[in-house]
């Protein structure tokens, strides 16, 4: 007879820590989408972005959101090794405009075996200056639209740095379309052309990307796995990447992402990875 009241009472028990730990998951979940949605105006809806293609600030920014980011990478290019840096700051003057500088670094190191290989040159690749304007917010569907433009002014390597000092400009106008499927599942298209001007020959040269993104954000926090396509049309070239990733929150304002990165037909690079912090100083007050 105990036996069966202690049993009673062990699943009435279980029943009701389940229900309370699944009203303890779902006010988790949308946590920070209540923060990004509703607390503050004007409307923002709470979406996961890639953090290879990284944006121009958060799409339907806000006046007063800045961002510090720091990346670095490594890539195999079967004869050598490239590494990669970036420091980027980003901010938004004005409710739904994005602005960013990026300066961009990468550096060369021999593979084993390969020292009689020539090498690039160290470098600054370019000064990056972009903007995002979110022209379409809506909470109701869940989906957020915005137009840029990043131009890049290209500069000498550092053996020949100065002479001249740009060497070229990349024009890069492009559209991101964001949308939130729920509250876990997040998706997201970043395509536009790049046009690369040479000034020395006045050339110019028009590749096409299309970037897909997918991610399941975790419960009640900001961390998210999920992956990148990075797509490249060049006349009758194509090339593609799939970039595995995820972001964890290690403080209150700062990010880690990690991403790997798998070429698909690019007969002179193999594996390559990239990690980013991202550090979101508090809005002054």
């Amino acid at each position: 007879m105990y036996l069966k009241k202690i049993f009673v009472l062990v699943v009435v028990l279980a029943k009701l820590s389940c229900a309370i730990a699944q009203q303890t998951k779902t006010e988790l979940d949308s946590i920070y989408i209540q923060q990004t949605e509703v607390d503050e105006q004007p409307v923002k809806v709470f979406h996961a972005e890639p953090l290879y293609i990284d944006l121009i600030r958060d799409l339907g920014a806000r006046k007063g959101e800045r961002e510090w980011n720091l990346g670095l990478g490594m890539t195999d290019n079967l004869t050598f090794d490239s590494y990669e840096a970036l420091v980027e700051y980003e901010w938004a003057p004005i409710d739904r405009l994005g602005l960013e500088v990026e300066f961009p670094f990468t550096f060369y190191t021999h593979v084993d075996g390969t020292q009689n290989v020539t090498i690039p040159s160290n470098r600054l690749n370019s000064i990056k200056i972009a903007t995002q304007w979110s022209f379409f917010v809506n909470e109701r569907m869940a989906t957020s639209m915005a137009i840029g433009y990043i131009n890049e002014f290209e500069l000498s390597d550092f053996r020949s740095f100065g002479s001249p000092l740009v060497t070229g400009n990349v024009y890069n106008p492009f559209l991101v379309v964001a949308k939130r499927w729920g509250t876990h599942f997040h998706s997201l298209v970043y395509t536009g052309p790049m046009v690369s001007q040479h000034f020395e020959t006045n050339d110019f040269h028009t590749t096409y990307d299309v970037n897909t993104s997918f991610h399941y954000m975790i419960s009640g926090t900001r961390n998210f796995i999920g992956v990148e396509f990075n797509k490249t049309f060049d006349g009758t070239d194509f090339d593609m990447t799939i970039r595995p990733q995820m972001r964890v929150g290690v403080a209150e304002n700062l990010l880690v992402g990690i991403v790997g990165g798998i070429p698909i037909n690019r007969e002179e690079e193999r594996l390559s990875s990239f990690i980013r912090l991202i550090w979101e100083p508090k809005e002054k007050g």
